[in-house]
């Protein structure tokens, strides 16, 4: 099945690589950016049919071009949410517009006749806030928001996964709803412009770490992680579903070892020895994204992605395929230079 499908936030690391792979697949998409100045720039890096891609100029914050980017739609897969380098003043920074940015989207789509809505939420809506023994988790789980390691982007994307659920089950009338919560996403870049979730690697890479912080995340690659979206969006049965996408969970010294051995020379500068904590914790002072996360030492969240493979036939690719990829698109791009 193909028709006509919006991708909000069409600039972005995951909406770019769903947007190359419905329109390989014969869809027309409508996408959304702030502005539309930097719309031939998308256009350049995603080098796809430019006559099955329709921009729309459109924010979280604001009602206005989302009827229009809306319409013919049959289908809309929600990216676009606000990210933060470092954690904000107040956590409404990020909340408001990730909230009521979600809503703003369901309630275009549903004036506009649209079917199915996939929402991009994330693992951070699932895995806190349930104490610091190594836990699995599942699409039944729910993060704890007044607990201390949810920070401001943890509480984000749980409140605004929470609010788009309520909104369906109270006046979605029959357009169904379906979550895709991926973990740490990394995989190819496009261009020089990367995402945050990359700044791991990056770090090793260059060698700006003076070892390896006891930090653990679960690996997906963002090709995977555009495939489930495509899958959900077009999959029978779908309404109130919630899949989480993941591989393993890797602690940094696990992944500084997959880069170490998989690319010789150019690995050279990654760090092989962890980081005691209390030098993190001073590292951080410095540094607002180490600060972000030096809650997460010593923590290992496993998530459980069995029920995408069980419902959609989904299957990760090795987590090792994917920090290499992640390591030479970076070097290729000239975002690390070695």
């Amino acid at each position: 099945m193909t028709g006509t499908a919006l991708v909000t936030g069409g600039s972005g690391y995951i909406a770019g690589y769903i947007m190359r792979q419905l329109i390989g697949e014969g869809w027309t998409v409508h996408t959304t950016i702030r502005d539309l100045a930097h719309e031939q720039s998308v256009r350049d890096v995603l080098a796809v049919d430019n006559a099955r891609l329709k921009f729309f100029a459109a924010n979280l914050l604001s009602d206005a071009g989302w009827a229009e980017a809306n319409a013919r739609c049959s289908h809309v897969v929600h990216v676009a949410s606000p990210l933060a380098r470092k954690n904000p003043k107040n956590d409404d920074e990020l909340i408001i517009p990730a909230r009521d940015g979600a809503l703003r989207a369901l309630r275009a789509a549903k004036a506009a006749g649209v079917k199915r809505f996939v929402m991009t939420s994330s693992i951070v809506a699932i895995a806190y806030g349930h104490g610091n023994k190594e836990q699995t988790f599942t699409e039944a789980d729910w993060t704890n928001i007044d607990s201390p390691d949810a920070y401001s982007y943890v509480k984000s994307k749980t409140i605004a996964e929470r609010a788009a659920r309520d909104w369906i089950a109270a006046e979605g009338d029959g357009m169904e709803y379906v979550s895709v919560n991926p973990s740490l996403v990394l995989g190819p870049i496009m261009s020089g412009d990367f995402s945050l979730s990359l700044e791991s690697v990056k770090k090793l890479l260059e060698g700006s770490l003076l070892g390896c912080p006891d930090i653990a995340a679960g690996i997906v690659d963002v090709r995977d992680v555009a495939d489930l979206h495509v899958r959900v969006l077009t999959a029978p049965n779908m309404a109130g579903e919630r899949f989480i996408a993941s591989g393993p969970s890797l602690k940094m010294i696990e992944i500084a070892r997959i880069l170490k051995s998989g690319l010789g020379a150019e690995g050279r500068k990654v760090p092989m020895r962890r980081l005691p904590d209390f030098l993190v914790r001073l590292s951080a002072l410095f540094d607002p994204l180490i600060k972000q996360v030096t809650g997460e030492l010593g923590k290992v969240r496993r998530m459980d992605a069995s029920h995408a493979n069980e419902v959609l036939g989904w299957l990760p690719r090795p987590a090792a395929d994917s920090i290499i990829d992640t390591a030479r698109a970076l070097i290729d791009h000239g975002v690390v230079k070695l």
